[in-house]
């Protein structure tokens, strides 16, 4: 035995020190620290092989200058498409966004605010002067924000600005859902049973959901994205949904009127992308798969979907079209449904703007959806008929977040990008980002670190390229979801397509605990560590300064190394031949193959013909090396009190009995994790 111990710590799956967000060994011996050598690349692939293919013509003539009213991967995604199309771009940012890509991105940017989105990207004011000192003839307000707000829209119409979406007519009836589900039901859409009128108060709202029968979802009239969403399966529920949801909707949209309607248990959350001109024509542009979600708030998307007939698509396509229609729907709007089990789907909503997801839309279609808005928004009539719309390959979508996924399957992280190296040398992917080395995910804006979409000629294609993209993804700083997003791409359930909006809560009914490993991907584990670990000796051999005196032998042959994994010492022994190491492990003979850069972040290695990738998340001075594997008196449950993140109420509730102590926090406070907020005695 070399008289070494090569594990100090238990492979885990979650946590900070001692328990990480991925697969990983921490591996103990007299190392040299090495310094990461750190990649970054601004150029994000269109990886759909038609995507493009029907290009800009320069003959026809649009804007001089758009004003992006937006920030982060969106307001860089338009950026992108203004640059092909030849429109100059301007960038608006807060104080703390004025070093961000999409500003570095614009050809001229203007600051209108501090941080808060208050102050800054829910300035109308400060953005009006802003389009008035560029001169900028059009407006594309991305999503969030002012996307679809109608006041914004009116305000960039008197002074003669274009907006880059729809009329505020249309703005005004799909952004309201009350208003839009009568819409629907006139244009002969199904709609989900309810109240179409708007809640009073939480009396009321027991009253509605006992006449409509539980389940009932209590949601925010001039919602989206999730806020302002709760489920309610009783009384209580419903009031404390109704206090909670009327917060949150006046916190997040500025309104907070709420409507109920029967909650379809089990469902499928389909939506179908439309896009429509100032003539008269609309389109539907198939359909995308969006059931993986927490808190309402989708995580992974596809397009098209594994559950959907040709018939069943046409269907929901045609009314999606009619509705469209029916509001003389002008830019790219989505009409979200939900199915159930025997294909019958129901109106949800629509939103009158682009969606986080339309990148899995322009991969299976070959369309540049922000080109399209930028066309219909001048008053050109669509280049395309129904017929010409293909489903050519498939799409996945994951959301990359700033977010612990071992905590509700995602609660916001906030950090500083020490390392940012985005996999976009593996074929077929596409990353939509705004961030880089050195950004800040901060308290102020969502925690999305970008979307990583990968394209194949089937799903099965589609998905392995994920999993080889997630595993390839190096992000250093925050904590973040990819362990979350690559259990969930691999799960048989998903694989199958066995998926519905209750999907995490199902396959993780106790939370989210990383991935489990299997006999032998343990023991692959154990062979790349134990080759890795060899492989730092070695190279210390060759040091020039001779005076380190190397932890093994130059002239052994044969390395016996205890590993402790989850509490349990196993004995390996390990030889080389060249850059092939041959690890005997538990009885089990395994060959590793790797060309060993032990300065990049990333490791290919080969583990009997098998290939993983694993990265070394860091290395200290005394030796450690972490690797990545796999990718008032107050009653128990009494909530204590609500906390705003990302504009989402979370309820805090008691963990046990007592009285309280003291409260060290004030209704409008900004906390952090880790803070003490109530004590009890």
């Amino acid at each position: 035995m070399a008289g070494l111990w090569v594990g100090t710590a238990s492979l885990v799956a979650a946590g900070r020190r001692g328990r990480w967000p991925q697969q990983q060994l921490i591996l103990s011996a007299a190392l040299r620290t090495l310094k990461h050598v750190s990649h970054y690349s601004r150029k994000h692939l269109m990886v759909s092989r038609n995507l493009g293919s029907v290009g800009y013509d320069s003959n026809e003539k649009t804007f001089d200058k758009i004003l992006v009213a937006n920030r982060g991967e969106i307001a860089c995604r338009v950026i992108k498409t203004c640059k092909k199309m030849g429109i100059k771009t301007v960038a608006i940012h807060s104080d703390v966004d004025a070093s961000s890509v999409h500003v570095k991105m614009a050809d001229e940017a203007v600051c209108v605010g501090p941080a808060p989105t208050t102050k800054s990207y829910l300035n109308m004011d400060a953005i009006m002067e802003a389009i008035k000192k560029t001169r900028a003839q059009a407006v594309h307000p991305g999503y969030g924000f002012l996307s679809e707000n109608k006041e914004f829209a009116r305000c960039l119409a008197a002074e003669g600005v274009i907006f880059i979406g729809p009329d505020t007519h249309a703005i005004q009836a799909m952004g309201d859902k009350i208003e839009s589900k009568l819409l629907a039901k006139k244009a002969k859409v199904n709609t989900i049973p309810g109240f179409d009128g708007v809640v009073k108060d939480a009396e009321e709202a027991v009253r509605i959901a006992r006449e409509i029968g539980y389940p009932v979802m209590i949601k925010a009239s001039a919602g989206g994205g999730g806020k302002g969403m709760r489920i309610a399966w009783d009384d209580e529920e419903t009031r404390d949904g109704f206090r909670l949801s009327s917060q949150e909707a006046a916190s997040s949209f500025g309104d907070d009127r709420l409507l109920i309607e029967k909650f379809i248990d089990n469902p499928r959350h389909i939506e179908i992308q439309v896009l429509g001109d100032k003539h008269g024509n609309a389109l539907w542009l198939n359909e995308r798969e969006c059931s993986i979600q927490r808190r309402n708030q989708k995580v992974v998307e596809e397009a098209p979907s594994i559950f959907l007939d040709a018939e069943t698509r046409r269907a929901m396509g045609e009314q999606a079209v009619a509705l469209a229609k029916a509001v003389k729907y002008s830019s790219a709007g989505t009409i979200e449904f939900l199915v159930d089990s025997k294909k019958n789907f129901y109106f949800l909503e629509m939103n009158t703007r682009l969606q986080v997801e339309h990148p899995v839309t322009e991969c299976i279609t070959g369309l540049d959806l922000v080109q399209e808005m930028i066309r219909v928004a001048k008053g050109y009539p669509l280049r395309h008929k129904q017929a010409d719309i293909p489903i050519n390959g498939w799409a996945i979508e994951c959301r990359v977040y700033a977010e612990d996924p071992y905590k509700s399957f995602g609660l916001p992280s906030i950090g500083r990008l020490s390392q940012y190296q985005e996999p976009l040398h593996l074929p077929g992917v596409r990353i939509d980002s705004g961030i880089q080395p050195g950004s800040d995910i901060s308290i102020y804006y969502d925690p999305m670190i970008s979307k990583l979409i990968t394209y194949g000629s089937d799903r099965t294609e589609a998905l392995k390229r994920m999993e080889d993209a997630l595993d390839n993804y190096v992000i250093r700083g925050v904590t973040h979801n990819i362990a979350l997003l690559r259990e969930v791409i691999i799960n048989s359930r998903f694989v199958k397509g066995d998926i519905s909006t209750k999907f995490l809560s199902d396959v993780y009914p106790d939370g989210f605990k990383g991935h489990m490993l299997t006999k032998s991907e343990k023991n692959q584990l154990l062979a790349i560590a134990s080759s890795l670990f060899v492989a730092f000796q070695l190279r210390a051999q060759h040091f020039q300064d001779h005076s380190r005196v190397p932890v093994i032998k130059p002239d052994i042959a044969n390395w016996e190394l205890s590993i402790k994994l989850h509490d349990k010492v196993h004995t390996v022994v390990a030889s080389n031949s060249g850059s092939t190491f041959s690890v005997e492990v538990d009885g089990s003979k395994l060959n590793v193959t790797s060309t060993w850069n032990l300065a990049s972040p990333l490791l290919s290695v080969s583990v009997d013909g098998t290939q993983r990738t694993v990265q070394c998340l860091s290395r200290e001075a005394g030796g450690s090396m972490n690797i990545q594997f796999l990718g008032t008196v107050v009653t128990e449950g009494q909530e204590m009190c609500v906390i705003e993140a990302m504009k989402m109420q979370n309820s805090m509730t008691a963990g046990r009995a007592g009285a309280v102590k003291s409260v060290h926090c004030r209704a409008g406070d900004t906390v952090g994790e880790g803070d003490l907020l109530v004590e009890l005695e």
